[in-house]
C-alpha cells in the first residue's frame, strides 16, 4: 500500500513550497500519494486537489469574516476525510489560521501533523506558541533564529532554510536583467514596489510617484520601473499617475518581472514583505516603507516585539536598511533615503557583503531538508521508526 500524505497549501507561495516538497519526498518514496488543498504547481507534481488553494485566499479581516462559513465548511470536510482515510501524515504549508486548527485535531486522532513555515511568533502574538505546541508534531522553520523559540517550548523543530535562497544566484547579473527589460546600461534605475495587494498600492502609489518626482528633479538621468502583480494593481497605479499629472516622469510599468526589476535597479523602494527579502538576496540597497490603517498600525505596533518590520533588518539583527513607516513615509524622507544609497557606492558594497553572508546562511536546500525531517513520521518510509513525537 502506497504512502499517503494529506496536505493543505494556501496562496501561490504555499503552492510553490509544497510542490518542491512533494518532489523531494518522492525522491525517497517514489510511490507516495498526496491529496488535499493545493494549487497548479502541486497538481503538476501529481497532487490530487480536492479543493483549489485559491478557495483559501482572503483579503483582510472583512473578507475573512464574510467567508468564515465557507472556509469552516471546507476545513471540517477535509478533517472528516483525513480521519476516515488515516493518511501516514498531514502537512500544513503556511496558512496558519487555517492549518493549525486542522493540525491540532488531526494530531489528536493519532496522525502526525507537520507545519511547514513558522508563523511570525517572533514578531507579534507570541502567545500562539502554546496552541502550536498542542497542534503540531513537528515545525519546519525558514529562518535560523526560529528553532530556539520552539525548542524552549518543547516542540520538535527543524531549520530548513529559505527556498528563495536556493533559487536566487549568489551573484545576480544586473546587465542581463537590464538587457531583458530593455533598460539603458548607463542610467540610474530605481525599482518601485508598492506591494502585491490592491490595498497596498492604494496606500503607497501616490507617495511613490511623488518620491520619483523629487528624485527625477535631482537626477536627470534617472529612470523608474514599477512591477505590478495583477491587472487590478496596475490599473490602480495608472490612476494614481493620472491623478498626479505625472506623465512626464520616466516611469515604466511592468506586468510582473519584480525580480528582474530589482536585479536591474541601483536601489529599491519596497513595501515591507517578502519582496524586501528578495531584494536582500539580490544584494540590492533598499528603503522599506509601509502604510496601513491607523487603528491597525497602532494595534500591531502595540503587539510587536521587534524594533523592525523588514525581514532584512530582522534577519541581520541590525538596522542595515532604512524603514520609513506610516506618517514617516513622506516623499521627501523616502527620496532622501534613496539618495543616500545612490550617492554612496561604498555603503552599497558593504551592504552587498552582508546580504551575501545572509544568503549563504539561508541557502540550505529547503525542500531536501524538509523532506528529511518529515520522513521519520511516515510509517512506510524505510527511515521511519516509532517515537513519542510521531504518535
Amino acid at each position: 500500500m502506497a504512502t499517503r500524505i494529506a496536505m493543505v497549501a494556501g496562496e501561490a507561495s504555499g503552492d510553490l513550497l509544497a510542490s518542491h516538497l512533494i518532489r523531494a519526498i518522492r525522491q525517497k518514496i517514489p510511490d507516495a500519494e498526496f491529496y488535499g488543498i493545493g494549487g497548479p504547481k502541486m497538481q503538476a507534481e501529481g497532487f490530487d486537489a480536492l479543493w483549489p488553494c485559491e478557495r483559501l485566499a482572503v483579503h483582510g479581516y472583512v473578507d475573512a469574516l464574510k467567508r468564515y462559513r465557507e472556509l469552516s465548511g471546507i476545513r471540517k470536510a477535509l478533517l472528516r476525510r483525513v480521519r476516515q482515510e488515516r493518511p501516514d501524515a498531514f502537512i500544513g504549508v503556511d496558512a496558519p489560521d487555517f492549518n493549525l486548527w486542522l493540525e491540532g485535531r488531526i494530531r489528536s486522532s493519532g496522525i502526525p501533523a507537520i507545519h511547514f513555515v513558522s508563523p511570525s511568533i517572533w514578531a507579534w502574538r507570541g502567545g500562539r506558541i502554546k496552541g502550536i505546541a498542542r497542534s503540531v508534531s513537528h515545525m519546519l522553520c525558514l529562518f535560523p533564529f526560529e528553532p530556539a523559540l520552539y525548542e524552549k517550548a518543547g516542540i520538535p523543530v527543524s531549520y530548513v532554510g529559505h527556498p528563495l535562497a536556493d533559487v536566487f544566484p549568489l551573484a545576480p547579473d544586473r546587465a542581463a536583467a537590464r538587457e531583458l527589460l530593455n533598460l539603458p546600461a548607463d542610467c540610474r534605475i530605481v525599482a518601485l514596489l508598492p506591494g502585491s495587494r490592491q490595498s497596498e498600492v492604494r496606500n503607497l502609489a501616490a507617495t511613490y510617484i511623488e518620491t520619483a518626482r523629487l528624485l527625477a528633479e535631482r537626477h536627470p538621468d534617472i529612470g523608474f520601473v514599477v512591477p505590478l502583480a495583477t491587472r487590478e494593481t496596475r490599473a490602480l497605479f495608472e490612476q494614481a499617475l493620472h491623478a498626479a499629472d505625472a506623465d512626464e516622469l520616466p516611469i515604466r510599468l511592468l506586468f510582473g518581472h519584480a525580480v528582474e526589476a530589482m536585479t536591474a535597479a541601483d536601489v529599491v523602494l519596497v513595501a515591507s514583505g517578502t519582496a524586501s527579502l528578495e531584494a536582500a538576496l539580490l544584494k540590492r540597497p533598499m528603503v522599506i516603507s509601509y502604510r496601513i490603517g491607523k487603528w491597525q498600525y497602532r494595534l500591531m505596533k502595540r503587539m510587536a516585539y521587534l524594533p523592525w518590520v523588514g525581514l532584512p533588518n530582522i534577519l541581520c539583527n541590525d538596522s542595515v536598511v532604512p524603514e520609513l513607516l506610516q506618517d514617516d513615509a513622506t516623499p521627501q524622507a523616502l527620496a532622501d533615503a534613496l539618495d543616500r544609497w545612490l550617492n554612496d557606492a561604498g555603503a552599497c558594497a558593504e551592504l552587498a557583503l552582508r546580504f551575501e553572508a545572509l544568503h549563504r546562511e539561508l541557502r540550505q536546500d529547503t525542500a531536501g531538508r524538509a523532506a528529511a525531517a518529515i520522513l521519520p513520521y511516515l510509517n512506510r518510509s524505510p527511515e521511519w521508526k516509532p517515537s513519542r513525537q510521531s504518535a
